[in-house]
């Protein structure tokens, strides 16, 4: 079962914890290095994925913990979580300030190692949403400025606040799915006092594309769709949104995969792959899939790639901690990755799989 195979810890953390947030800097505005990718390819379809002639490049770098990425137009945006700011990064202008604070704001000191917002996406009308993380809600950016209004799609289940929203993926019928572990607390343990909520889950907004801005969450439609997972972390649906794909980081290092029901509730959760005895630096974490249905998971040692069914494929190794993957380019086909204190990048052969609109 599911459950039997998650057992439950006294609390561990993601960040990178000896980097000093005030140090954060924005990086470099152009490509700070290119090198030979480097791969572990444990399946002869890998070749089918990764060229054999790939290159990995550092786009930027000087950051403390980079989550979160999202392209649209011609820009990437991606959180420093440490510093609380999202950046915004573009081939010709580099890297600038686009929020800051993005996630904590209270006047009272924070006293935790990431006050700043996590994963973030786009819904089908191209609307920034993001998981506030330390400011413990989901908020939605009406348009893509600094100073756009903004509406919270989330922030309470039955009355009590959520622990940190950290990635989230839209569904084609406009609803909104989300992990909810306890990294944005000062703590990031399950004891911590901020924490009001026993589990660690999994939800859904059922009508988050239908929210109108600036209006308050509708609190009493959130739904719990999961309660057995330790740290839910990455989150995807497959191309045909017949399956879930969530990770789990910690202390088993796990991705799972439910069944999605008609009603948009989750069944038959099933460890695709169990990677807790890798001790190489990294956790499951943000995770996309291609066109193909593959899965693209930050893990020990850089980026994880899976086909469909849970078999490990290859892994993309990459010179810092990974957090989180984005799709990017005019053929979709590059993935723009987020690690310790810098952003890579890597042109593939197969094509992210494009969300649906309702």
């Amino acid at each position: 079962m599911l459950l039997a195979a998650i057992t439950m810890m006294s609390g561990c953390k993601k960040t990178n914890t000896d980097a000093n947030p005030a140090s954060s800097q924005a990086g470099n505005a152009h490509t700070e290095n290119s090198m030979p990718l480097k791969a572990d390819r444990l399946d002869p379809s890998i070749g089918d994925i990764i060229p054999a002639d790939a290159k990995l490049e550092r786009i930027a770098t000087g950051f403390t913990w980079t989550e979160g990425p999202v392209w649209t137009g011609d820009s990437l945006y991606f959180a420093d979580i440490p510093a609380n700011t999202i950046h915004k990064w573009t081939p010709d202008a580099g890297v600038t300030t686009f929020l800051q604070p993005s996630g904590y704001k209270e006047p009272a000191p924070y006293g935790g190692p990431e006050p700043g917002s996590n994963g973030m996406t786009l819904d089908p009308q191209g609307r920034l949403t993001v998981a506030g993380h330390g400011q413990r809600n989901i908020y939605r950016l009406e348009s893509l400025a600094p100073d756009a209004q903004v509406t919270i799609l989330a922030d309470s289940h039955e009355g009590k606040r959520l622990n940190s929203p950290n990635d989230l993926v839209y569904k084609s019928d406009g609803s909104l799915y989300f992990t909810d572990p306890p990294y944005g607390l000062p703590t990031q343990k399950d004891d911590d006092p901020h924490k009001q909520l026993k589990v660690n889950g999994v939800y859904r907004i059922p009508h988050a594309l239908d929210q109108k801005p600036g209006t308050a969450p509708a609190r009493g439609d959130l739904q719990l769709l999961a309660s057995e997972l330790t740290r839910p972390n990455g989150i995807a649906f497959s191309p045909d949104e017949k399956y879930l794909y969530v990770s789990n980081s910690e202390p088993k290092k796990l991705w799972i995969r439910y069944r999605v029901r008609p009603n948009g509730t989750l069944a038959d959760g099933k460890v695709l792959y169990d990677a807790t005895t890798d001790p190489r630096p990294g956790a499951p974490d943000g995770l996309k899939i291609d066109e193909k249905g593959n899965i693209y998971s930050a893990g020990p040692g850089g980026v994880w790639i899976f086909s469909p069914d849970g078999k490990l494929l290859g892994t993309i190794l990459v010179p810092e901690k990974t957090s989180n993957v984005a799709w990017a380019g005019p053929d979709h086909k590059t993935l723009y990755i987020t690690a310790s204190t810098s952003v890579y990048r890597v042109h593939l052969n197969i094509a992210g799989a494009s969300p649906k609109s309702r």
